[in-house]
């Protein structure tokens, strides 16, 4: 293989779909909708599918309970994911450009007319897409020629608030991205993410909230599109403060001082002499008792 054969850049996009928050959005607020959001996305695509023939692309959709690839779907021929293959067509259009658009604008709306939503709970399964994205990642490299050289980032574009019932398989997400060396970028919408804020720092992404929401693609441009070689040129907004409080096992709950089990590093809100995830019973050491000494009884004189 020749030394100055290119380097292989592959952007996964995460997608919050939620149709719980963005209903609740819609009736708050009119300047961004599911709609525009994914517009901003395509403006995201396609100037990454521009910027080098052998750029990859794969953008995935969160849902309530579930998954779904929008971008490579099923329809879509394993050999076309990069572009080496589309041309551009006669009226100076780029084919793969056009075909990626419509393949996402399909597949978003199988997935929201297809879903069923139940209950009105803004809970997003944003750790088990991010698996799904580092599954992907892996899978791609894998297809590669030894010492082919591959640079991987994922960028999360959140919507809802986050889930503290998914805390330990996010945290188990983030340690293996930083392990593959894999970034992770977020681009939250409404309120700040604690545990994106967590996996931007322990993997050297990106973090940023954005202060104006009709301009999301300005933002994704500016911020998201460059890759890490790219972002030491650049001026970009200030780190943000991360929130390392971790979630309680027994209630779900944000904490910053609680219990930890010896054993399975479980953590707790309130103590408990058996840890209810490895179920260990701990020896708690009482206080000693100290028996009163018996009183002689003098004898009578």
């Amino acid at each position: 293989m020749m030394a100055s054969e290119e380097e292989i850049n592959l952007l996964v996009i995460v997608v919050d779909v939620n149709p719980v928050w963005w209903g609740q959005q819609a009736q708050r607020e009119t300047e961004l909708s599911l709609s525009k959001c994914l517009d901003a996305v395509m403006v995201l695509v396609n100037s990454h599918l521009a910027m080098g023939r052998t750029n990859k692309l794969a953008v995935i959709a969160s849902h309530c309970e579930d998954s779904h690839f929008l971008y490579p779907g099923k329809s879509w021929r394993a050999g076309d994911s990069g572009g080496d293959d589309a041309y551009s067509s006669g009226d100076g259009k780029y084919e793969l450009l056009s075909v990626v658009n419509n393949l996402i604008a399909e597949e978003i709306r199988k997935v929201m007319s297809k879903t069923e939503v139940r209950g009105n709970s803004t809970d997003t399964l944003l750790a088990g897409t991010l698996a799904k994205a580092l599954c992907y990642v892996n899978r791609v490299s894998k297809e590669f020629e030894a010492g082919q050289e591959i640079k991987s980032r994922i960028l999360v574009i959140k919507a809802a608030e986050d889930c503290p019932r998914q805390y330990m398989n996010f945290m188990n997400v983030i340690f293996a991205a930083q392990k593959q060396n894999i970034l992770i970028d977020a681009c939250v919408l409404d309120s700040d993410s604690g545990l994106l804020q967590q996996a931007c720092d322990i993997t050297g992404g990106l973090y940023l909230k954005i202060p104006q929401k009709v301009a999301l693609a300005q933002y994704l441009l500016w911020v998201f599109l460059p890759d890490s070689d790219q972002r030491s040129q650049l001026v970009l907004p200030p780190p943000a403060h991360v929130d390392y409080r971790a979630a309680c096992f027994c209630h779900r709950n944000l904490i910053e001082i609680g219990y930890v089990c010896s054993v399975c590093l479980s953590i707790f809100c309130n103590f408990s002499p058996i840890c209810t995830t490895c179920e260990t019973a701990f020896k708690i050491q009482l206080p000693h008792m100290v028996k009163p000494k018996k009183k002689k009884l003098k004898q009578p004189s």
